[in-house]
C-alpha cells in the first residue's frame, strides 16, 4: 500500500533543470523505498526539454529526508510518523518514552519507567508492535530497543493489508537506522541517576557509503542500569460468614541491576542493473539481577506463615536475528522484493525465595526455567502501476517460532507437588501463513482510495510429558480507506476506514500446563495458572474518520473519532476448578473467550509555533493532544465494565525552543493519565493510580558536532499503586501494591563527525 509517496523534488527538480536521474537519486535514501510501506513503482521523470546531448551538467547534490508532515499527509489511511529529528529532542531513555507522547498511546508500570505500549488505552495485545514491519520472538520488548538505533517510528491507527490485521487499536512499527550515502559518525556517552544510582551508557553509530553505489550503517549501543525501590502491598480479607477481617501488610526494599547490549546493522548493496540488495543483522544481550527483602505483618494475631521473605535471582536473554531483502525492478511500473530473516534466542532465569517465621527458615522455593527459540520468516510482494492510476500490490507471508522449554521448581530441596504429571519440559511451536492482495488509486484531484483483502491462518501446537494440545484458526480481513482533499494541495484532508482486525491468543494462553502459586493461604487473589488450548482469536470491526489540517509553519490541527465492535472477547478470569495438581479445588486464572464488547473514543491533536497565530510571539513549537475513550464489555456489571487497563482520557502539553541568543534548546512536556477502576470479571475489580509525568531537556551546542544534554524524567514525581477488589461470595480480598516514583536525571555528551 502506497501510505507515504516519493517526495515530489525529483519533478520540481527536473522543472528548473536539474536532471531527473540525479534528482530521483537523491530525493530519498535508497533504503528508506525498501523499508517503508510505499509500494507504488516509481515512474522515470522525463529529461528536461532545453537538455542537449552533448551539454555537460554540473552535479547537483541533495540531501535529506522526508519530514514527518509530509509523509503523514501524503499517507491514504491514518498515520503518525515520528522521524529522527523527533525522536532525539528529548533524549529519551526507551522508545516507550518516545511514544507515550503520541495521541492516545499510553505505557504500563510507574511512571517515567517506561513499560508495555498500548493504543487507544487498550492493553493485552491489541496493538501490534512491529520492528522493522517484523513482529519480534517472545522475550523482546521494545524497552530492549535503545531510541539511538531507530530511524523513524511509524504510528497507523488503522491496520492495512500490507502491514497485518493483528491490530485492532493500531499497528506500531519501529524502522532501525538506515543505511545513506552520507559519511556521518555519531557517538554519545553519559549516565543517568535515580535515588542515588548511576547507570551509565555508550552508542556509536556509523554511516558511510562504499563501491559503486553501495552504503551501511552501524549502531551499537551499551548500558548499565541499577534501580531501588520501596514495595509496600497490602492485603485485606472480610470473611462474610464471621464478619471478621485480616490485614497483611508488606514493607521492603528491591533493588534491580541489568546490564544490556545492543547491536544492529544494514548494509545495502547496489547489484546490477536496477537490483539491490539489504542485509540487516540485530543482536540483543541482557543479563539482569534482583534481590529484595520484605517484613510482613498480620493483623490481628501472628503471621499465619512466614513474617520475612528474602528474595534474589537473575535472568540472562540473548536474541541474534539476519535478514535479507531484494529488491528489482524489471520495469519502470513494477517492483519485486523477496524477504526473509532467521533468528534464534534463548533465556535463563533463576530465583530463590526463602521465607523465614521469628527468624527461622521455613519454606524455600528455588525456581529455574531455560528456553530456546527459534524463528523464520519468509516475504514476497509484486507491486505494479496500472491504468487510470491504480497501483496495485499482492503478497505472501509465512513466518513459524519454535519454543523449547525446561522449568524445575524445587521445595525445600524436592520437587513442587502436582507437577510431576507435566514434566520439566514443554515444546511449543507457532506458524503463520498470510496471503493478501491491495489497490490503491487516485480520483480527480481530490480522491485518494484504498481495498485491501487479507487472509491469515495460525497454527499453534504445545506439548508436554502427558498432553498435546493445537489450536488452528484463520482469517478473511476485508480492509478500506480513503482521503478527501479538501483542497487540492493536500492541506486539508478528511479521512475515514473501514476495517476488520483480529486478535490472536498468545502461546503462553493457550499452554495448558499450569504454574502453580504456592503463597498461603491459597484464595482468589492468590489464583494458580494455566492456559486454554481451545480459545479462539477476537474478530473487531472498526470504522474511522478523521479531519486534519496543516499549517503553513509546519504545523498541524487534527481530530480523529473511532470505534470498534468486537466478538470473542478474552480474558482471564478465576474461577475454583477441580484440578489434576491437587486433591483439593484450587483457585485457578485462565483466559476464556466471554463474549462482546464495544469500545469508542475521539483523538485531538494540535502542533503548531505560537508566531503562526501571534506576530511578536518567539517561534516557540507547542505540541499538544487530547484522548477520551469509553468501552463496554457485554456480560460484565456496570459500571466499569471496560475494557482491561483502558483509562477514560489521556493528554500531553509540550514546548521546545530554540534560544535565539545561545546556542541552547529547552523543552517541557507534561503527559497524563487519570486513574482507571475496571470491573474485569463477575467477581474481580481492578484500579490503577494517575498518572502525571514532567520531562524536560536542556541542549547546549558548544560547535555544531558537539553538545551536551541534560534531561530529566518525572520531575513531579507521584506514588504509583494498583490493586483489585474479588468478592467471591464468601471472602472480599482487597489488594493494594506500589510504591512512590522517582526522578530520573540524564547527562550525556553528544558528538557527530
Amino acid at each position: 500500500m502506497q501510505l507515504h509517496r516519493i517526495p515530489a523534488a525529483a519533478a520540481w527538480l527536473a522543472c528548473i533543470g536539474v536532471p531527473a536521474a540525479v534528482a530521483q537519486s537523491n530525493a530519498a535514501a535508497p533504503e528508506a523505498a525498501a523499508s517503508a510501506p510505499d509500494s507504488r513503482p516509481v515512474k522515470a521523470a522525463p529529461s528536461p526539454a532545453n537538455a542537449k546531448p552533448n551539454e555537460q551538467l554540473k552535479r547537483v547534490e541533495i540531501s535529506g529526508t522526508a519530514s514527518d508532515e509530509s509523509i503523514r499527509k501524503a499517507s491514504t489511511a491514518s498515520k503518525i510518523v515520528i522521524t529522527r529529528e523527533e525522536i532525539e529532542k528529548f533524549g529519551d531513555s526507551t522508545v516507550g518514552e518516545v511514544l507515550k507522547r503520541l495521541p492516545g498511546v499510553t505505557t504500563g508500570g510507574r511512571p517515567g519507567r517506561g513499560g508495555d505500549v498500548r493504543m487507544r488505552g487498550m492493553g493485552g495485545g491489541y496493538t501490534q508492535i512491529l520492528v522493522n514491519g517484523e513482529r519480534m520472538p517472545p522475550g523482546f520488548s521494545l524497552d530492549q530497543l535503545p531510541p539511538e538505533q531507530v530511524e523513524r517510528i511509524e504510528v497507523l491507527r488503522a491496520p492495512t493489508a500490507e502491514y497485518g490485521a493483528r491490530a485492532v487499536a493500531g499497528t506500531i512499527n519501529v524502522v532501525l537506522r538506515e543505511a545513506l550515502k552520507k559519511k556521518l559518525n555519531e557517538f554519545r556517552a553519559g549516565f543517568q541517576t535515580e535515588r542515588g544510582k548511576l547507570s551509565p551508557g555508550i552508542s556509536w553509530s556509523r554511516n558511510d557509503g562504499f563501491g559503486d553505489g553501495h552504503a551501511y550503517n552501524l549502531s551499537l549501543n551499551a548500558l548499565h542500569g541499577e534501580r531501588l525501590d520501596n514495595v509496600i502491598s497490602d492485603t485485606s480479607t472480610r470473611t462474610l460468614a464471621t464478619n471478621t477481617e485480616l490485614l497483611q501488610t508488606s514493607r521492603g526494599q528491591s533493588e534491580d541491576k541489568r546490564d544490556s547490549l545492543n547491536f544492529n546493522g544494514r548494509v545495502q548493496l547496489k547489484l546490477s542493473g536496477t537490483d539491490s540488495l539489504s542485509i540487516q543483522p540485530f543482536i540483543v544481550a541482557n543479563k539482569s539481577s534482583n534481590a529484595s527483602s520484605i517484613l510482613r505483618t498480620t493483623t490481628p494475631g501472628p503471621a499465619l506463615d512466614y513474617d520475612r521473605v528474602d528474595s534474589q535471582g537473575d535472568s540472562r536473554f540473548t536474541m541474534a536475528r539476519l535478514n535479507t531483502q531484494w529488491q528489482t525492478r524489471p520495469d519502470s511500473e513494477t517492483r519485486i522484493e523477496l524477504r526473509g530473516g532467521l533468528g534464534r534466542a534463548s533465556g535463563s532465569s533463576h530465583s530463590q525465595r526463602q521465607e523465614s517465621l521469628a527468624g527461622v527458615g521455613t519454606r524455600l522455593q528455588d525456581d529455574s526455567t531455560d528456553s530456546r527459540d527459534r524463528n523464520w520468516s519468509l516475504m514476497g510482494k509484486f507491486s505494479r502501476s496500472l491504468a487510470g492510476d491504480h497501483s496495485l500490490v499482492t503478497g505472501v507471508e509465512g513466518e513459524g517460532n519454535s519454543r523449547h522449554q525446561t522449568r524445575v521448581t524445587l521445595v525445600n530441596g524436592a520437587p513442587q507437588a502436582g507437577l510431576g504429571d507435566f514434566g520439566d519440559d514443554l515444546d511449543a511451536s507457532t506458524t503463520r501463513f498470510a496471503a493478501y492482495a491491495q489497490d490503491e488509486w487516485n480520483v480527480g484531484k481530490q480522491w485518494d482510495f484504498y481495498a485491501g483483502l487479507r487472509w491469515e491462518g495460525i497454527t499453534t501446537e504445545s506439548s508436554a510429558a502427558n498432553y498435546a494440545a493445537n489450536n488452528r484458526s484463520s482469517v478473511f480481513t476485508p480492509l478500506a480507506h480513503a482521503r478527501y482533499k479538501i483542497d487540492a494541495s493536500g492541506r486539508e484532508n478528511i479521512r475515514a476506514s473501514l476495517t476488520r482486525s483480529y486478535r490472536s491468543p498468545q502461546v503462553q494462553d493457550l499452554i495448558a500446563r499450569p504454574s502453580i502459586n504456592s503463597q498461603l493461604p491459597h484464595q482468589a487473589n492468590t489464583p494458580d495458572r494455566a492456559g486454554n488450548p481451545d480459545l479462539k482469536p477476537e474478530l473487531a470491526t472498526g470504522l474511522e474518520i478523521g479531519y486534519e489540517k496543516y499549517l503553513s509553519k509546519g504545523g498541524l490541527l487534527s481530530a480523529n473519532l473511532f470505534t470498534r465492535r468486537i466478538s470473542n472477547l478474552m480474558r482471564n478470569v478465576t474461577a475454583l476448578e477441580t484440578v489434576t495438581w491437587s486433591a483439593t479445588q484450587r483457585w485457578v486464572s485462565r483466559p476464556r473467550n466471554i463474549g462482546k464488547a464495544s469500545t469508542t473514543g475521539v483523538e485531538l491533536e494540535a502542533k503548531f509555533r505560537l508566531d503562526e497565530y501571534f506576530d511578536d510571539a518567539l517561534p516557540v513549537s507547542i505540541r499538544s493532544n487530547l484522548s477520551f475513550f469509553t468501552s463496554k464489555v457485554e456480560g460484565i456489571p456496570g459500571p466499569n465494565n471496560r475494557l482491561d487497563a483502558q483509562p477514560k482520557a489521556t493528554a500531553n502539553l509540550g514546548f521546545d525552543y530554540r534560544l535565539r541568543s545561545l546556542p541552547l534548546s529547552i523543552g517541557a512536556t507534561l503527559n497524563w493519565t487519570p486513574s482507571s477502576t475496571i470491573q474485569q470479571t463477575v467477581l474481580t475489580e481492578a484500579t490503577t493510580s494517575r498518572k502525571a509525568v514532567t520531562d524536560a531537556f536542556a541542549l547546549w551546542n558548544f560547535t555544531p558536532e558537539q553538545s551536551v544534554r541534560l534531561s530529566a524524567s518525572n520531575l513531579t514525581p507521584l506514588d504509583y499503586f494498583n490493586g483489585s477488589v474479588i468478592n467471591t461470595g464468601d471472602q472480599i480480598i482487597t489488594t493494594r501494591s506500589g510504591g512512590p516514583s522517582y526522578t530520573q536525571w540524564q547527562l550525556r555528551w553528544e558528538m557527530k563527525i
